[in-house]
């Protein structure tokens, strides 16, 4: 069997599961297999692929087939210019929270030293991807999952940024040290009725506890919005991912807590995703 009949059979056994990306699910699995660039593989669909191997990518494609997010199976993401380790203890980044990245970027300039605290931090794809382009920064991560800030931890020794990050295990809520001038955040924020209505591969393998809200998807996006007013410097910035039918209710909530709104971001579907705020006083 050569390359071209391996992705034929990943092609076909994805595409009669009803998955869109069957073709480059295919391509990316067998990449990971054989350690070689997709681009090798497709200028090489000729060459024989050995038995084993070929036993390794069927046990991917049925991960795959089984709703398995492919970035699981691959172990890692790309997320603004980086790349980062990932494990089911984290959330998988997404196109969308690369705006809170780009607001603090478009906040502060190469010279800035800004202190930085990112709020369930999961991967540390926001902070580190931050960090990796304002080098005068420093940040804290808090994430109440011990094993995601593991996953942190790892990604910054990744990007050789360690030493420039504390990381904590601990709730927002508890936390009481400094004074900050962004606080940022990918808060869980989906509530009870959408939590059910998730793709299966959000559904059955991302974790529970950075997805759930509450019943109403906003009881960690008032909590953090709560503690802000204590850990933000004055003027400082609190940026924040929303859930698409949130706005209303959370900048009225900011307003109460004395937040000015800077602005409002929407993502590719045109649904307010992240906002940008400022604490008066």
């Amino acid at each position: 069997m050569n390359y071209l009949q391996a992705i034929n059979y990943g092609n076909k056994l994805l595409k009669l599961n009803n998955f869109k990306s069957y073709n480059l699910d295919s391509e990316l699995l067998l990449s990971k297999v054989l350690n070689y660039s997709r681009e090798k593989i497709l200028i090489n669909l000729n060459d024989k692929i050995e038995k084993k191997k070929f036993s390794k990518f069927k046990k991917l494609i049925f991960r795959r087939k089984n709703n398995e997010p492919i970035a699981y199976i691959l172990k890692k993401k790309e997320f603004w210019n980086y790349t980062f380790k990932l494990n089911n203890e984290v959330l998988i980044p997404r196109p969308e929270t690369e705006i809170i990245v780009r607001e603090v970027l478009n906040l502060t300039n190469n010279n800035s030293s800004k202190h930085i605290l990112d709020v369930g931090t999961g991967s540390g794809c926001i902070l580190l991807s931050i960090l990796n382009e304002r080098p005068k920064c420093y940040g804290t991560a808090l994430d109440i999952s011990k094993k995601a800030i593991n996953v942190a931890i790892s990604n910054a020794k990744i990007h050789h940024l360690e030493n420039k990050i504390k990381f904590l295990n601990i709730d927002v809520d508890k936390f009481n040290y400094n004074k900050y001038d962004f606080i940022l955040s990918n808060p869980p924020y989906i509530n009870n009725i959408d939590l059910k209505r998730l793709e299966k591969d959000v559904q059955l393998y991302e974790p529970k506890v950075a997805l759930y809200g509450g019943i109403d998807g906003l009881r960690e996006i008032k909590k953090i919005i709560k503690k802000s007013k204590t850990l933000l410097k004055k003027n400082g910035k609190l940026i924040f991912e929303i859930g698409k039918n949130q706005m209303p209710n959370v900048t009225k909530f900011l307003k109460n807590n004395n937040f000015y709104i800077n602005n409002i971001y929407k993502d590719i579907q045109s649904y307010p995703r992240v906002i940008s705020s400022t604490k008066l006083f």
